[in-house]
């Protein structure tokens, strides 16, 4: 019985900075909030598909799917001596339980599984991306803060796909402010496919204006479009979008111009 990938979770688990570096978690504030988002969906999708809605959203998937189902002893005792002594909050060690033993469950198990996404991925991406988080009222994820909303509207968000860390770095950088994502459009340029991307970001209490394009430099510039549309000089038109249809043209430029 192989252990590769519950051990390969296991040492993603082990990089994690948990506590130590705020700075990292106020840094990559925003993937980080879009990484839980996403978890909650999936957490829903599964919850749904097991009659799980009780334990949603931080529960260990493998419990449901299989329960009879037992990790392997060494790395078992592996994974709790690490837990024991590095997570502090019983939430965030119930998922990091449950990410290694999905890892196991999907490599030992002849069970059947239905054609849903990765439970614990995201959340695996968020830790690496500034440590865990804490539950009151809120999610704090030490750097913000989001609601929980409840079942159904986690179970019908919108997707985001699992990007790649360069997608999600760029959409953390320079992300200070209230951010509005806007996509030009025009013939045979849909919503869907844009020309490109811009971002607005209303910074201080004065929300002092900073217009932005994702260029092919693959960064965000400085970009006067907004302004000249604004005056009637600019005849490309322009739509608002979400936060994850920024991240998807991110993600195809960065495959599309560095071939990766």
């Amino acid at each position: 019985m192989s252990t590769e990938l519950p051990r390969t979770v296991l040492e993603r688990l082990r990089s994690v900075d948990w506590y130590g570096d705020r700075d990292l978690a106020d840094s990559h504030s925003r993937s980080r909030a879009l990484l839980m988002r996403e978890y909650l969906r999936r957490a829903a999708l599964w919850a749904q598909a097991y009659g799980a809605r009780e334990e949603w959203p931080f529960f260990d998937v493998t419990e449901f799917v299989d329960p009879a189902f037992r990790l392997d002893p060494e790395v078992e005792s592996e994974l709790e001596d690490y837990l024991a002594h590095n997570v502090g909050t019983p939430s965030t060690a119930r998922t990091c339980r449950g990410a290694v033993r999905w890892a196991a469950l999907r490599a030992w198990s002849k069970a059947a599984l239905p054609e849903l996404p990765d439970p614990y991925e995201p959340l695996l991406l968020m830790y690496g991306r500034g440590g865990g988080y804490s539950i009151e009222e809120f999610i704090d994820l030490y750097g913000v803060m989001i609601p929980y909303g409840n079942f159904e509207s986690n179970l019908n968000a919108e997707p985001f796909p699992t990007p790649a860390p360069s997608t999600l770095d760029a959409l953390d950088a320079g992300a200070a402010g209230r951010i509005m994502y806007y996509a030009k459009v025009g013939e045979g340029y849909p919503r869907s496919s844009p020309r490109g991307i811009l971002r607005r970001r209303l910074v201080g209490r004065e929300a002092e204006t900073h217009d932005e394009a994702f260029t092919r430099s693959l960064r965000w510039e400085p970009t006067e479009y907004l302004r000249l549309y604004e005056l009637g000089h600019n005849d490309v038109d322009h739509v608002r979008i979400s936060e994850r249809e920024a991240a998807a043209f991110i993600e195809s430029t960065v495959k599309r111009l560095s071939g990766s």
